[in-house]
C-alpha cells in the first residue's frame, strides 16, 4: 500500500473517532467518561496522518522518491484500518441487545454484597427507579428483603428466551467489549407480549419470592404491574 495511501486511510479513521465523540454514538462503545479519550485519539491521529500527506506532498514536488528503488511487496495489512472506518460511517452498530444476551447464557453475573453488608434504604417515593444491576444485587444479597414490600421501576430492553421474557441491560466496565448482561425475569408479562426482543421498556414492577440464588442463576423474578414502551435511551449500557 502506498504511504499516501495509508495516510489517508488514518485521516479516515481519525475523522470518524471525532465524529462519533463529538455525538451521542460513542455511548454504543465506551463509557461517558471515555468521550474526551477519543476526540483526543481522533484528533492527534488527523494531525498527524495530515503532516505525513504534507511532507510527502513536498517530497514529492522536490523530486525525492521514498522509495529507493525497492521492489519489495506492499503489506495489504492497513486496508483493515478501513474496516471500523466503513462501520462508523455507514453502518453505525446499534448498542449491544437481545443477542448478545442470549449468547452470554441464562444467568448473571454473579454481583457483590456491599463492603458493609448493608444497602442504603430505598429511595422514598411510589415506585423509585432503580439501575437493573443494583436491582440485581439487592435481590441476590440483600437481608432485609426491602424490595419484597416495595414497587420499583426498572428500564430495560427485551429478551425473549424460549416460554420467557426478560428485561435485560447490558453492564459495561470500560466499553462493549467488557459488556456482561443483567437480567431479570418477567411474570404476568401479559403487557408486553406484542413487543418484540430488543423493543425498550419502562416496567413497574416488584420482587416474586423473596429474592435470587445460584439455583436460578441468580436472575430474580418480578411481577408486572405496568409497562410503557419508551425508545432506546442515548446510554444504552449501566456502569
Amino acid at each position: 500500500m502506498r504511504r499516501d495511501t495509508q495516510n489517508l486511510l488514518l485521516v479516515l479513521l481519525g475523522g470518524a473517532l471525532v465524529k462519533i465523540s463529538v455525538t451521542d454514538i460513542f455511548l454504543r462503545y465506551v463509557k461517558p467518561d471515555h468521550r474526551w479519550y477519543l476526540l483526543a485519539a481522533g484528533a492527534a491521529i488527523l494531525v498527524l496522518a495530515s503532516a505525513s500527506l504534507v511532507r510527502d506532498a513536498r517530497a514529492a514536488r522536490a523530486g525525492r522518491s521514498r522509495d529507493h528503488g525497492h521492489g519489495h511487496r506492499e503489506p495489504h495489512s492497513p486496508w483493515l484500518l478501513l474496516l471500523p472506518v466503513l462501520a462508523i460511517f455507514l453502518v453505525a452498530p446499534p448498542a449491544l441487545g437481545a443477542d448478545s444476551v442470549e449468547r452470554a447464557g441464562a444467568q448473571n453475573a454473579v454481583v457483590a454484597a456491599p463492603d458493609s453488608g448493608r444497602f442504603a434504604p430505598l429511595p422514598s417515593g411510589d415506585a423509585p427507579e432503580l439501575r437493573l444491576s443494583d436491582f440485581v444485587a439487592r435481590a441476590v444479597w440483600d437481608g432485609s428483603h426491602e424490595l419484597a414490600d416495595r414497587d420499583v421501576t426498572l428500564t430495560g430492553f427485551v429478551v425473549r428466551r424460549g416460554g420467557s421474557v426478560e428485561l435485560a441491560r447490558m453492564v459495561i466496565t470500560c466499553c462493549a467489549a467488557d459488556a456482561r448482561p443483567m437480567v431479570v425475569r418477567l411474570a404476568g408479562a401479559g403487557a408486553v407480549q406484542g413487543l418484540e426482543a430488543d423493543g425498550w421498556l419502562r416496567v413497574r414492577a416488584r420482587l416474586v419470592g423473596g429474592g435470587a440464588a445460584v439455583v436460578d442463576g441468580y436472575v430474580p423474578t418480578v411481577r408486572v404491574l405496568d409497562a410503557v414502551p419508551i425508545a432506546a435511551p442515548a446510554e444504552a449500557y449501566e456502569y
